[in-house]
């Protein structure tokens, strides 16, 4: 009885588990807050990109 408790007070191995889940969630978080800051100026590019295009006359000779 006493081997059983103390080998379930010396496992780590839910510890590692627990350090895992912490980095992954920080690493998605990280994720989200690029995504966040960086769409705002894709946008704004790829509207600009519209207009130049747009904007643009094609000929056509034959």
């Amino acid at each position: 009885m006493f081997n059983l408790v103390k080998n379930f007070k010396n496992d780590e191995s839910g510890a590692v588990t627990v350090d895992w889940v912490v980095l992954t969630a920080a690493i998605v978080g990280l994720g989200i807050a690029v995504l966040a800051v960086v769409s705002g100026g894709v946008k704004d590019l790829s509207n600009d990109v519209q207009k130049q295009l747009s904007g643009q006359k094609i000929s056509t000779t034959l």
